[in-house]
């Protein structure tokens, strides 16, 4: 359910206005005031209409608040609409009294399901324009200011140039409510139109159905179309406004351009219409008092009254329920919850001007009040008032008595004294801060405490207070020196003091931190007369206080335990990958290896190379990684690495060395191991790279100053599956050639796509170098700033014979 801010048990009236705000506070804070001030504005005027649409459907249902608001979500989300869509089509689709009829005799069932959707869904740009069209329906008050603002929001979207909305009075016709995109004159000849045949808006109330005019030539035989010259506007769409069972409000849409309104214009303007039928059907309700008698005598009366005051007469359905009232008279400073004041409110419903009030105590207290004649006065609530440029917060109650001889109410909202919401906010304060105060009357030996001082000391007020040489005695026997030795200075040397202490409670823990703060207020001749003081609760602080240190000591101690781990890892880890200092010669390839750890974290991971020769004067190049960090990282990658090479070193093929270490990896002490893998076999005698590769990412080759990167052959992760699938693939090599092998950490960056990084690769690797045939520039390049990753790098040069 939706509340405003500052509602409580019964809804109440704005206040009086306060006084002017300073015009000499900075302009921007002016601003910015001024803007809040809109926003909560607006957002009360938004509520408003979904209180009124909720209160609408408990009355006709019998249902709660909360039921009510339920029902308006479910029937939004079945038609695609937002909230505040649903609560106008709602309005508009209920029938009177909510608007001012005669009580509804729809069945209960019927009432409850939801209206009917669109005749197609709406696309999200529609969609949109009807969401902010419900917004400025809000603040919509009059037909003309409907016209206009659906001729701002449909011009856009369906190419609409002027709107007309048109009403068939008691008398018949039709009456010119509301116009925009024409004419003062043209609206003036065509304000009021008789009865007679050939009105296209006349026929559309009458078969409820809209008409679409997109032939001037043919539409001029069969209508009398408005304009001079009426081919003025070459296209027109007349819809009707359809109110429960009452079509007595026609729109019509007219365009300049010619050409037939397209099946989405026709939705948005079926939809759009639905969309206001709740606003329209509020308009012409309020009923015209008459122009002397009674009714004037008694309204001036209400124009002298102070305050908040209305007369109301009660609405009957014919059962004789009571469905709503009428304001027959309203105080000046009565306003309603769009900002309707004193004799704007005249003839309205309540629960049009203050939706919240349907089924809340304040109504069932004026059913009382309507029943057996007692007067009714509510409980005090707090609201907010204007007053001198700001807001604060006032307690009000609302009084309720019936006229002697006659149905109707006057019912009163009144301000309660100052000092009485004065000692709330004390007690609110002292509650809030768990904080008490306290006096010590050192001439008359009076004390008094505030209730919350007795909590805090967990004392029963059947006790009294406590002296001051007494405060020692109620705190623990290690912390009661220090304050018996304070109390002491005040009452002999008058000096204040501030003194934390414990005491025992019955909380849990046993134990409450309190902090005691006295002064000495001496009379005119310098004597002590009175001992100020405060108690304030720190046991939540204290307890924060100690559960930060214990946390810090834990992290502490975690840091440490991860920090060795981390260097007996990387000791590991070091003496099982040892690097080479510089390039080498393999195989007729120039082979340099980097192997740089993270700069972040203090994890070790599981990242390794070999570039080893083989027996037959092959060479066998590899590149791995193993997921996670640390000892168990290090000692997969060790029994892969050094598989692997054993392997491929006593005749296995590349695929069938990666189908037996996924085998090993499966069967390893942790079954959730996984790793990547590049296995490269090269043969200088034909210079034919041969290799296969498990999940990791395909080596980079550059040639003739171009990089690209290798297809790569069938092959899933290892440790994925335990019937994986390995293909080899093979690439002869060129004469100045140079092939990169490389970890995912050369390549990934926080926030961006592995495919920039592999393009970023390419690019820096295609780019000059540092004249020496180094990995430097390349990691320079690659590794700007701090990286989260280890990174591993093989760089296999052809040297150039030409």
């Amino acid at each position: 359910m939706c509340h405003a801010r500052g509602v409580t048990s019964e809804p109440a009236l704005p206040a009086d206005s306060g006084a002017v705000p300073d015009m000499a506070a900075p302009a921007k804070v002016v601003a910015g005031q001024r803007a809040e001030t809109d926003r909560l504005q607006d957002l009360v005027a938004t509520s408003a209409v979904l209180e009124r649409a909720k209160g609408a459907l408990m009355t006709l249902t019998g249902c709660s608040p909360n039921a009510a608001y339920e029902e308006l979500l479910r029937r939004a989300r079945a038609g695609a609409r937002t909230l505040l869509e649903e609560c106008w089509i709602t309005l508009g689709s209920l029938t009177p009294p909510f608007l001012g009829g005669a009580a509804s005799e729809t069945p209960v069932d019927e009432a409850e399901e939801a209206p009917p959707r669109p005749p197609a869904a709406l696309d999200r740009a529609d969609a949109a324009v009807l969401a902010r069209l419900g917004l400025a329906l809000v603040h919509v008050a009059t037909p003309q200011d409907l016209a206009r603002q659906l001729l701002e929001h449909l011009r856009p979207a369906v190419a609409a140039d002027a709107v007309l909305i048109y009403r068939r009075p008691p008398s018949g016709g039709l009456e010119l409510t509301g116009y925009a995109g024409v004419e003062d004159t043209l609206a003036d000849q065509w304000r009021r139109i008789p009865p007679v045949s050939g009105i296209v808006a006349l026929d559309v109330l009458a078969t409820r159905e809209p008409r679409w005019l997109e032939d001037a030539g043919q539409d001029r035989k069969r209508y009398l179309l408005i304009g001079d010259p009426p081919d003025r506007w070459r296209a027109r769409a007349w819809l009707p406004v359809v109110t429960g069972d009452v079509a007595d409000v026609a729109i019509g849409v007219l365009r300049r351009r010619s050409g037939p309104f397209t099946p989405r214009a026709r939705e948005l303007l079926l939809a759009a219409t639905r969309l206001c039928a709740g606003r329209i059907s509020a308009f012409g309700t309020r009923p015209r008092l008459p122009a002397g008698g009674t009714g004037t005598v008694v309204q001036s009366l209400f124009d002298a009254l102070p305050g908040t005051t209305l007369l109301l007469s009660p609405l009957r359905a014919p059962t004789g329920e009571v469905v709503d009232y009428r304001i027959d008279a309203a105080t000046p400073h009565a306003v309603d919850v769009v900002g309707r004041a004193g004799r704007e409110l005249l003839g309205l419903r309540v629960l049009e001007c203050w939706p919240a009030i349907a089924g809340s105590p304040l109504w069932q207290g004026w059913l009382t009040v309507l029943d057996t004649g007692k007067p009714y006065e509510g409980e005090p609530f707090a609201r907010q008032d204007a007053a001198a440029g700001g807001r604060e917060l006032a307690a009000y109650s609302v009084r309720a008595v019936r006229l002697e001889g006659g149905d109707a109410l006057v019912v009163t909202w009144v301000r309660h004294d100052s000092s009485d919401r004065r000692e709330q906010r004390l007690a609110d304060l002292q509650r809030l801060g768990n904080v008490g105060w306290a006096t010590w009357n050192l001439a008359t030996r009076e004390i008094t405490w505030s209730s919350q001082v007795y909590t805090l000391f967990d004392r029963d007020p059947a006790q009294g207070p406590a002296a001051l040489e007494e405060l020692a005695g109620l705190a623990l026997p290690e912390d009661a020196p220090q304050l018996s030795a304070a109390v002491h200075r005040l009452l002999t040397e008058g000096r204040p003091f501030d003194v934390p202490f414990r005491i025992r409670a019955r909380t849990a823990g046993g134990v409450r931190h309190l902090r005691a703060v006295a002064e000495v207020v001496p009379d005119d001749r310098g004597t002590p007369l009175e001992v100020h003081g405060i108690v304030q609760d720190l046991t939540a602080q204290r307890s924060a206080e100690l559960a930060l240190v214990e946390s810090e000591r834990a992290i502490l101690a975690q840091h440490g335990v991860l920090q060795a781990e981390r260097t007996l890892a990387g000791r590991l880890q070091h003496a099982l990958l040892p690097l080479p200092r510089h390039p080498v010669d393999l195989a007729g390839l120039r082979v340099e290896v980097a192997y740089l750890p993270a700069q972040s974290g203090i994890h070790v991971g599981g990242d390794w190379f070999s570039a080893i020769p083989l027996p037959d004067g092959d060479a066998l190049f590899v590149v791995g990684d193993v997921t996670g960090h640390g000892l168990d990282a290090v000692a997969t990658m060790a029994q892969l690495r050094f598989t692997a090479k054993g392997m491929i070193i006593t005749g296995s093929s590349l695929t069938d060395a990666l189908s037996r270490l996924n085998t090993l990896l499966l069967h390893t002490r942790d079954s959730h191991a996984n790793a990547t893998m590049v296995l490269a076999r090269y043969h200088p005698d034909e210079r034919r790279l041969r290799w296969a590769q498990a999940g990791h990412l395909p080596p980079l080759l550059l040639r003739d100053g171009r990089a690209r990167y290798l297809d790569r052959p069938r092959g899933v992760l290892l440790g994925a599956t335990p019937s994986p699938v390995f293909e080899e693939a093979q690439v002869r090599l060129r004469a100045g050639d140079r092939l990169l092998l490389y970890t995912d950490g050369l390549v990934e960056r926080p926030g961006e796509g592995l495919d920039a990084g592999l393009d970023r690769l390419a690019g820096a690797a295609a780019g000059p170098g540092d004249g020496q045939h180094s990995l430097s520039p390349l990691l320079a390049a690659m590794l700007e700033g701090e990286w989260r990753d280890d990174v591993c790098v093989v760089d296999i040069r052809v040297p150039d014979t030409g």
